[in-house]
């Protein structure tokens, strides 16, 4: 199979590449990536110059560079996980958010479509269904109910990329998941940057009372689920993707203090972000019954691995916080 990802270099995206090419022997992996702020090709420094992998720096939006890869690449499949991804980013400045995961998604589409793409996979999120109150779970049926830019922008993607199952009969489906966490993940989201901050001893900022809930999904399982779709998904068909692990925000920093042994004095409530949603929910039956998928990592055990990976690898955070990350595509590629 040759694979096209889009948004490899970001943190999921990166987790599914290395994913791939450690346990699909035959697959060739083409990573088409703009590396915004959040794309850190050291994510993949472990297999740069693998055989089976090609990084191509470039938009999403550009659909005639799309075009040419599908064609001269021999693409079979796209999996589609490019996207500005953090509330409180789209809040601050919403535009970017629809640029890339409306318009971009669209570019994606029209090129899979002309050049006649075999299989299609659009990632998604959670947080598309909204806020639920206890004690229901969304499942893929549950309506969407985005709120905040973030989210209304994946939601209207995801109806996009269903549109064109219906419309021209491309072969799609749609991922939704939960939280993920794990390593390689950028500072800024709850948390690695609770990690960071509490192995370096730096306040741990908690929004409001810190009770909002959410699911959490240790990346690899995301991984193992969305190649489970990409294999034996059906078009037309979303698939949720879910951690079976529901947690207040404050519970989950109060674990990294312990497993850190940071001092609970660093926990600093701010106020909260606005229309921040009190608890996600999302049942995987449908993932576990047609596609014998169900997460593996229980969380206890993942955060400790995360936070061993953060302990070990202070450096790589440090230059993801100070920017200098971004120098290793010149000094990797500049000359190439």
């Amino acid at each position: 199979m040759n694979l096209l990802v889009t948004g490899g270099a970001g943190f999921i995206g990166s987790a599914f590449i290395r994913y791939v090419l450690s346990t699909r022997a035959g697959t060739r992996v083409v990573n088409l990536d703009a590396l915004t702020y959040a794309g850190n090709l050291e994510n993949l420094a472990a297999i740069d110059g693998h055989k089976d992998y090609r990084f191509v720096r470039g938009e999403i939006t550009d659909q005639p560079l799309v075009e040419s890869l599908l064609a001269d690449e021999r693409i079979d499949a796209v999996v589609h996980f490019a996207a500005e991804s953090h509330v409180d980013r789209s809040i601050l400045s919403s535009k970017p958010f629809f640029d890339t995961n409306v318009l971009g998604t669209l570019a994606l589409l029209d090129a899979a479509r002309k050049t006649k793409l075999a299989r299609f996979v659009h990632v998604s999120t959670d947080e598309v269904y909204g806020d639920i109150d206890a004690p229901h779970e969304a499942d893929e049926g549950f309506p969407l109910r985005a709120s905040s830019p973030y989210s209304a922008s994946k939601a209207a993607s995801d109806l996009t990329a269903l549109s064109y199952v219906r419309t021209f009969g491309l072969n799609l489906s749609v991922t939704r998941a939960s939280n993920n966490y794990g390593p390689y993940q950028f500072p800024e989201k709850l948390i690695p940057l609770m990690i960071s901050n509490a192995l370096t001893g730096k306040p741990l900022p908690i929004y409001g009372d810190g009770q909002q809930i959410r699911d959490w999904l240790y990346v690899d399982d995301h991984c193992r689920g969305i190649w489970a779709v990409l294999e034996r998904g059906a078009a037309g068909e979303v698939y949720n993707i879910g951690g079976n692990c529901s947690l207040p925000n404050l519970d989950v920093v109060r674990r990294i203090l312990t497993f850190t042994g940071a001092s609970e004095s660093l926990l600093t409530p701010v106020a909260d972000r606005p229309g921040h949603d009190r608890r996600y929910a999302l049942t995987s039956g449908k993932m576990e019954r047609d596609l014998h998928w169900s997460p593996l990592m229980d969380f206890e055990t993942g955060l400790r691995l995360t936070i061993d990976w953060y302990r070990a690898n202070s450096e790589w955070t440090q230059r993801v916080q100070s920017g200098a990350y971004r120098d290793y595509y010149e000094q990797n590629y500049g000359s190439r």
